[in-house]
Order: structure tokens, then C-alpha cells, then sequence
């Protein structure tokens, strides 16, 4: 391998590492690779040693059976105190959105709620997450078997409601009821329609931010993990829709 092709697996490899949220074992990297898991484990050494040389904040560790980015021991107390300072920062208009997507339509998986918004989701659903609004919930019978989310007590308690069927209904805001009046179904059932039929976000957004006005948005987050722009961006304020 010449030192120009080593050079752009390795800077490939990191990038793989940046947006998994999961250690990637050998086989898997050399797959997204093109490569042998030889390679791949020398890689993985050469990027692991070239980290700790430049006296970088990460550090890359083999756990678990692979291979996942962390933030280096001797900054664990900054990156814990800045987690912990946005624990009271409010939810952005995109997590509203996402919040209020796995609220009505859980269990829901990372594609549905992205397909529902229109921008990818993964970094939002991590960060709601982290706050403890929702939770992994099994996983779909489809093929690739992908991770079901559903809210979770602390949902409920943080919008004071005894339970989810206490949830506003959404047909006076979609404006459904003349609709199921005129065509003899329950307006409820053409809100529940699939996800190819669903309501703008938007709404559903603002009106869990009107449910939960004034509540406090908890927020904790992993010390010592791969970096999530998303999740920093969420305390933050940053922009709504997460990068594409």
C-alpha cells in the first residue's frame, strides 16, 4: 500500500469512527474499506498511536470486540462539567419535532422519523437519548432488524401527564375532523396513518413545545465517548435541522 492510499484509509477510518455510535469491529472496516482485517488492525494502530502523538482529545481503544473513538482520561473533568452545565438548556425545534414523531408513533424506528422530517435524524434521536426522553424499545420484524424507539417515564413526568393516552390528539391541529366527519371514520385513525401519510413535523413540534412549556429539559450526556456534533449542537442552540 502506497503511503498516499495509507493515508486516505486512515483519514477514512476516522471519519467511519467520528459517526458511529457503536465500537466497529475489523470486519466490518475492512468491508467499508475494501480491505483485509489485517490492514485494518494496522490502521487502526497507526491512527490509535498518531492520536496520543499529536496530544490529541481522543483516544481510539479496541473494546468490546472493536474499535471506537472516547475522549481522552486527561480531560474527563471539562468535557463532564460542560455536560453537565446544559443540563437546563431547552430543547431545540428539531428535537421537538423528533420528540413529538416517537411520541405519536412509537415504537419508530431511525428511518421512519427521519423520512417524517425530511433531514436525517440519527444525531437528534441520539441526543433525546442522552436526555432520557426516549429509549431503545426492541427492534422491527424488516429486514436489518433496525432499533425501535419509544418515550420514556421520564417523558411523561417531565409533561406531567399520567400516561401517553393523555397525549393532546392531533386532529383538531391537522385539521382532520371535517375530514373523518365527511368520510365516516374516526378522526383518530386518520392520524394514525402510516408513515408515508404523515402530518408536517412542524406542528407536531409546536405543540409538544405548548404541552411542555415551561418544564425543565434535562440533559446528560456520555463523558468519555465518540464525539457527537448533534448532541453538542443540541445544548447549544445550534441550528434545528441537523446537517445532512
Amino acid at each position: 500500500m502506497t503511503d498516499e492510499a495509507q493515508l486516505h484509509d486512515t483519514r477514512a477510518l476516522e471519519a467511519l469512527f467520528f459517526v458511529s455510535d457503536e465500537p466497529l469491529t475489523a470486519s466490518v472496516l475492512a468491508q467499508a474499506l475494501d480491505t483485509d482485517r489485517r490492514t485494518v488492525e494496522g490502521l487502526c494502530d497507526r491512527l490509535a498511536a498518531g492520536l496520543e502523538a499529536r496530544g490529541s482529545g481522543l483516544v481510539l481503544r479496541n473494546i468490546a470486540g472493536g474499535w471506537r473513538l472516547y475522549t481522552h482520561p486527561d480531560v474527563a473533568a471539562i468535557v463532564e462539567q460542560f455536560v453537565l452545565s446544559s443540563r437546563q438548556a431547552r430543547l431545540t425545534k428539531a428535537a421537538l419535532e423528533t420528540l413529538s414523531i416517537v411520541a405519536y408513533k412509537q415504537p419508530v424506528t431511525r428511518h421512519q422519523v427521519s423520512g417524517i422530517r425530511g433531514v436525517n435524524s440519527d444525531g437528534v434521536l441520539r441526543a433525546l437519548v442522552d436526555r432520557g426522553l426516549i429509549e431503545e424499545a426492541g427492534r422491527d420484524e424488516t429486514p436489518g432488524r433496525p432499533v425501535l424507539y419509544a418515550t420514556t417515564p421520564e417523558f411523561l413526568e417531565r409533561l406531567g401527564l399520567p400516561s401517553l393516552a393523555s397525549l393532546p390528539s392531533l386532529a383538531p391541529l391537522l385539521g382532520v375532523d371535517e375530514l373523518a366527519e365527511e368520510e365516516g371514520v374516526r378522526a383518530d385513525d386518520v392520524v394514525d396513518a402510516g408513515p408515508e401519510d404523515e402530518a408536517p413535523a412542524g406542528e407536531l413540534g409546536d405543540m409538544v413545545d405548548d404541552v411542555a412549556e415551561g418544564a425543565p429539559a434535562d440533559a446528560t450526556g456520555p463523558a468519555g465517548g465518540a464525539p457527537d456534533v448533534d448532541a453538542a449542537a443540541e445544548a447549544e442552540g445550534a441550528p434545528d435541522d441537523d446537517p445532512a
